[in-house]
């Protein structure tokens, strides 16, 4: 069975590249997957044509290592092991079971697609690339993979790795970085992927795409394909693929009131906001406002933030408390780097004898030895850490 869409078929010969003829093509996909066959991985969602595991150890391998992924894998199939489960799942629980991987809106737009399985396919699992594609947070590249490992779909799987590799078998000249790029790769993938073994196909471009021809340290005498690959015959590996660097993360300051009460609880805030870290609890923050391009006109970046006084003033205005604050308490500063941001916290000590506080379902007395319930971003688990180091030094 085939679902290739109806779209007009692009010419790669106007993009400057030259595909193969047919015995070569058989030749690389022959060559491809006896390779995969001998040096394949084995891993936890290899072992199941189940179109939800693939999707979930998809949507987690995104920006994440194997190695990292396996146990949230397993824990979250344990947690979730339906998608009927998933589509119900209580939002706390969601961010636990994610907590540490990073790019929370990812999970959250799984149980939004879950969502839609339960309501707009009967609750099974969409079975065309285009119906897959229809679900919220999957891309291209997620549809073609799920499509070719759990259906056996003629479907191209086009990431950054795949993207990689074909850029230096065909050198070709244009930014992989450029979303309006993706098209070239997709339609010389679409030349080369296996009919009969889409999926194998796919995932050996993956492994070979993370490892032998991954972006950093690439060992491309070591790759099974390199006698098909121009840049290799031609000694231009060095210079595909073609991607422009990295815009660096805009830098932000936060200072964080790390509070404690007589029991030993720790004040803690959950972020009812959208966007970075909604629904994650953390020590309350204030940010400082800062402009980027105004950081190259300072000597020291702390000249910034906002004064300690005015921080602690603004704190007790929005939460009506009155710390006693420990001015003599001094924390090293907690930095974080996202992919758009880097966090610069510095933590602020103080202390309330009475719970001069009414609790609210977004702001919670907290013991430590229950922040395990609660999910924390990792911001957050670094403070955690700073804050447990400073009292072991006491």
């Amino acid at each position: 069975m085939t679902n290739k869409s109806t779209k007009k078929k692009l010419n790669l010969a106007d993009y400057g590249i030259e595909m193969w003829d047919e015995d070569k093509i058989r030749s690389f996909r022959k060559t491809l997957l006896a390779w995969y066959d001998k040096q394949k991985r084995d891993l936890p969602w290899r072992r199941s044509k189940n179109p939800y595991h693939i999707w979930v150890s998809e949507i987690m391998l995104q920006q994440t290592q194997v190695i990292t992924v396996i146990p949230y894998y397993e824990r979250f199939l344990e947690w979730f092991p339906t998608i009927e489960d998933l589509a119900k799942a209580d939002e706390e629980k969601l961010l636990k079971a994610w907590e540490g991987l990073g790019y929370y809106s990812r999970v959250r737009n799984m149980q939004a697609a879950a969502q839609q399985v339960m309501t707009e396919f009967g609750g099974h699992f969409p079975r065309t690339y285009t119906e897959i594609l229809s679900l919220k947070g999957i891309g291209p590249y997620t549809a073609g993979a799920i499509a070719s490992i759990a259906f056996d779909l003629p479907e191209p799987a086009v990431d950054g790795n795949v993207m990689r590799v074909m850029a230096r078998l065909f050198e070709v000249d244009y930014d992989i970085g450029l979303p309006q790029h993706r098209k070239i790769f997709q339609a010389i993938m679409e030349e080369l992927i296996d009919p009969e073994r889409p999926g194998d196909f796919n995932q050996a471009l993956m492994d070979l795409g993370t490892d032998i021809e991954g972006p950093k340290n690439p060992r491309p005498e070591e790759s099974p394909v390199r006698f098909f690959s121009a840049a290799y015959l031609n000694g231009t590996m060095d210079k595909y693929p073609i991607k422009a660097p990295k815009k660096k993360p805009k830098p932000l300051f936060f200072q964080a009131f790390v509070i404690e009460n007589e029991k030993g609880e720790y004040l803690l805030e959950k972020n009812e906001e959208s966007g970075l870290l909604s629904g994650f609890w953390s020590f309350p923050l204030i940010e400082t406002q800062v402009q980027a391009e105004q950081l190259s006109l300072l000597e020291e970046p702390s000249q910034t933030e906002l004064p300690l006084s005015s921080a602690k003033e603004l704190f007790q205005a929005r939460y009506d408390l009155l710390p006693d604050w420990e001015e003599d308490r001094t924390f090293a500063k907690v930095q974080h780097t996202f992919s758009h941001q880097k966090w610069q916290v510095e933590l602020i000590k103080g202390n309330i004898e009475k719970k001069e506080l009414t609790e609210t379902p977004s702001l919670k007395w907290v013991s430590p030895k229950d922040f395990s319930s609660y999910p924390f971003a990792t911001p957050q688990k670094k403070m955690w850490h700073t804050v447990k180091e400073s009292k072991q030094s006491e």
